[in-house]
């Protein structure tokens, strides 16, 4: 006899196998029908915890902020410059993606469904991220410690090769990348990007 699960083992089951289907198809092409019977209850058990599949796939949000490391508690933490700091912010984020793949999924999905609300969220996950590099490109600029550059602009690019290598790796699984270890993979990263920004001449 299976045992009986608590009204916090159920609702952190349902919340598991909804994750997995919304990543895998996205949150328009998952019913409740399909969730439930993955679960093996009932949809009046499902509607027990969750008022409908919208707040469902908040809830699975919710779990992934919860996860989700602070990056100002990264950079308050290390005074040795913006180089180094933005090796521990991109390491400490490219380990929670890798951690929760899921995650990356449901963001691409939600590009695709056009859903406001998942893009909001997936928006300012990358949001403290790109402020950071671009404030600090541009105070570098201002104490000519490397050439001109429209910082916003560098901010987003370094953005699309972050999001880029995240996808090779969890996504479409490339060897090089799947069998880079995630040091190796932010070295790379970070010595592209600060060839992009060289120093100014002196």
């Amino acid at each position: 006899m299976s045992k009986r699960l608590s009204a916090e083992e159920r609702r952190a089951s349902i919340i598991k196998v909804a994750k997995s289907l919304f990543a895998k198809n996205g949150v328009h092409g998952v019913s409740i029908d399909e969730i439930v019977k993955e679960v093996g209850v009932s949809p009046a058990i499902l509607y027990r915890h969750f008022e409908s599949k919208d707040e469902l796939y908040e809830s699975v949000l919710q779990e992934f902020s919860a996860t989700r490391e602070s990056y100002v508690e990264t950079v308050v933490a290390d005074d040795n410059g913006f180089e180094q700091v933005l090796r521990g912010m991109t390491t400490v984020f490219v380990s929670s993606i890798i951690n929760h793949p899921d995650m990356l999924k449901m963001e691409m999905h939600s590009q695709l469904e056009d859903s406001k609300a998942s893009q909001e969220f997936f928006l300012n996950r990358w949001k403290s991220f790109t402020d950071y590099i671009e404030f600090n490109l541009n105070e570098l600029q201002s104490q000519n410690k490397i050439k001109p550059i429209n910082a916003k602009v560098a901010a987003l690019i370094y953005q699309g090769i972050i999001r880029e290598v995240l996808l090779q790796k969890c996504m479409q699984h490339t060897d090089r990348f799947e069998k880079t270890p995630v040091a190796i993979l932010v070295d790379d990263v970070i010595t592209l990007f600060m060839k992009i920004i060289e120093p100014a001449n002196t």
